[in-house]
C-alpha cells in the first residue's frame, strides 16, 4: 500500500532580481510503500533537496499532486502544512538539530508539547523512545554530553514521537564515523521492519545499498528507480 504518492510534480523557482525561472522538478511521479526504505540519490542540483522539501511539506509544488496517507497536501495553506508536519512526518537531520539547553527527554517531548499533550504522556512516550534507540540511561543528559552517534539516536527518537507516516532523513550518517553510522543504519533497519516508511537522501553508496530501493534524480527528473537486492540480503544476514 502506498503511504505517500506524488504525481506529475513540478517545482519552479524564480531567480531573485531577474526574469529567469529554474525548473527544479520536471513532472516526476513516485509511490512510496508502507514499510519501505528508499534512498534518494543524485548530484548537487539534481532536485533531491527540492523533492525532500515537498515531501516534508516545507514547500508547495508548482503543479502536480502529493498524497500523504490518502490526503492531498499539495494545496494546503501554511497552518495546515504545519499541522501535517507536526503530526504525520518525522525529520532526521545531518546536524541533529537538538536544542542544547534541553535534556534528551526534553528534546524528545518538544513536538508533543506544541500539540498540547499532557506532561505525563509526553514523558512516558519520550522514555519509551529513548529506550528504543538505546538511550535509556542518557535521558537526563544534554546534547553536549553525548557523542555524535548518541545525538543522532536522540534525533531519530524525536522524529518518532508523533508516530509519523513517513520518516525523512537528510544525510543521517554524514557526520558520523563508519562504525557509528552502521549503528544508525541498524536502527533504521529495525524501524523499517516495524512498518515505518523511511526516505533517506544520501551521497553514500553504502547507505543507499542498505535501502530496499534507490531512486536517482538528475536535472529534476527520475533517471533510475531500482529495487535493491543487497538490502534484503544484508537484513537476512543480520537476522
Amino acid at each position: 500500500m502506498a503511504i505517500a504518492s506524488i504525481y506529475e510534480l513540478t517545482k519552479t523557482y524564480a531567480k531573485v532580481g531577474s526574469a529567469v525561472h529554474v525548473l527544479a522538478l520536471r513532472g516526476i511521479s513516485i509511490e512510496f510503500g508502507e514499510g519501505e526504505s528508499v534512498a534518494i540519490c543524485g548530484q548537487s542540483g539534481s532536485g533531491k533537496s527540492t523533492l525532500m522539501n515537498l515531501l516534508g511539506c516545507l514547500d508547495r509544488p508548482t503543479s502536480g499532486s502529493y498524497l500523504l496517507g490518502g490526503l492531498d497536501v499539495s494545496q494546503l495553506n501554511d497552518d495546515e502544512l504545519s499541522d501535517i508536519r507536526g503530526r504525520r512526518i518525522g525529520f532526521v537531520f545531518q546536524n541533529f538539530n537538538l536544542i542544547p539547553q534541553l535534556t534528551v527527554l526534553e528534546n524528545l517531548e518538544v513536538p508533543l508539547f506544541y500539540q498540547g499533550c499532557p506532561a505525563r504522556v509526553r514523558r512516558d512516550k519520550a522514555v519509551e523512545l529513548a529506550e528504543l534507540v538505546g538511550l535509556g540511561d542518557r535521558g537526563h543528559h544534554r546534547p553536549t554530553e553525548l557523542s555524535g552517534g548518541q545525538q543522532q539516536r536522540a534525533a531519530i527518537a524525536r522524529s518518532l514521537i508523533n508516530d509519523p507516516l513517513i520518516l525523512l532523513a537528510d544525510e543521517p550518517t554524514g557526520n558520523l564515523d563508519t562504525a557509528t553510522g552502521e549503528t544508525i543504519l541498524g536502527i533504521f533497519d529495525k524501524l523499517r521492519e516495524q512498518g515505518k516508511t523511511i526516505l533517506i537522501v544520501t551521497h553514500e553508496p553504502d547507505v543507499a545499498a542498505r535501502c530496499d530501493r534507490m531512486i536517482t534524480l538528475r536535472d529534476g527528473v527520475v533517471i533510475d528507480d531500482v529495487r535493491n537486492g543487497l538490502a534484503s540480503k544484508e537484513r537476512s544476514t543480520v537476522a
